[in-house]
């Protein structure tokens, strides 16, 4: 295993961290180098909102649900879907753009989502660890007018960064067998529910040996929970405020 594979298979979400900065340049050198991320097109339609603001951080915390660590953290970054270099290179050309199909929005959330990776793995591979913030689309309209964000350009997820707190690092959470996710030519549907109920018992077993016993719940349990009702219904109606569309 080469050193790129294995610092690959030793991930972990980190929340909580070291009261040590991260240096401007050392940030940097590591978005630089996820610049070089793939991205449809060279449109390279994303944009990176990095936060060191305490009182930024505080209210970005409250925004997406009261995540101590957006505040513990010495540097935020927010990944954002963008379009609006994009309407103003039309605009120079003197080009009329439609982004008000599905095809753009999904390629920016594609493209903010490459980068962001490779980000995170050069962060790791400097010494120093995040986790992602689903949460940033909890109040997009309120995140976006915090961090003035224009047309065209929308929160995908936020990333936590910070030198990991050695005594409280998380054991790694159990992924699905490869058998689940990697299917020969065609989808391999048939099997679905017998590999799921295999990595169901994995995950109870994590959960009641990392809880001591107080918590014993399944994989299947738990994502069916989430999804029990619908989740950030707002979204449709902010993207379409961003000028995008979903026709």
């Amino acid at each position: 295993m080469n050193d790129v594979l294995k610092l690959m298979s030793i991930h972990r979400s980190i929340r909580q961290y070291e009261k040590k900065d991260i240096p401007k340049d050392l940030i940097e050198t590591v978005i630089k180098a996820g610049q070089w991320a793939s991205t449809s097109n060279n449109f390279q339609a994303y944009s990176i909102i990095i936060v060191r603001d305490n009182i930024r951080k505080e209210k970005l915390a409250e925004l997406c649900g009261r995540q101590q660590h957006i505040i513990d953290c010495p540097v935020f970054l927010v990944f954002c879907g963008d379009f609006n270099r994009l309407s103003i290179s039309s605009y120079i050309e003197n080009k009329e753009s439609h982004y008000d199909n599905v095809e753009p929005f999904i390629v920016a959330t594609v493209d903010a989502t490459l980068i962001a990776q490779n980000i995170m793995l050069a962060c790791e591979s400097v010494g120093f660890g995040g986790v992602y913030i689903g949460g940033i689309r909890n109040q997009s309209k309120e995140v976006s007018e915090l961090l003035n964000l224009p047309d065209y350009v929308y929160p995908v997820f936020g990333m936590c960064l910070g030198y990991p707190d050695q005594e409280k690092i998380p054991e790694q959470k159990p992924r699905l067998p490869l058998k689940a996710i990697l299917h020969e030519e065609t989808y391999q549907n048939e099997v679905q529910e017998d590999y799921i109920n295999e990595y169901n018992q994995v995950m109870k077993n994590y959960y009641e040996t990392r809880t001591s016993g107080k918590r014993s719940q399944t994989w299947s349990d738990y994502v069916s929970q989430v999804f029990q009702t619908p989740r950030r219904p707002h979204l449709r109606s902010f993207i379409e405020s961003k000028k995008f569309g979903f026709k």
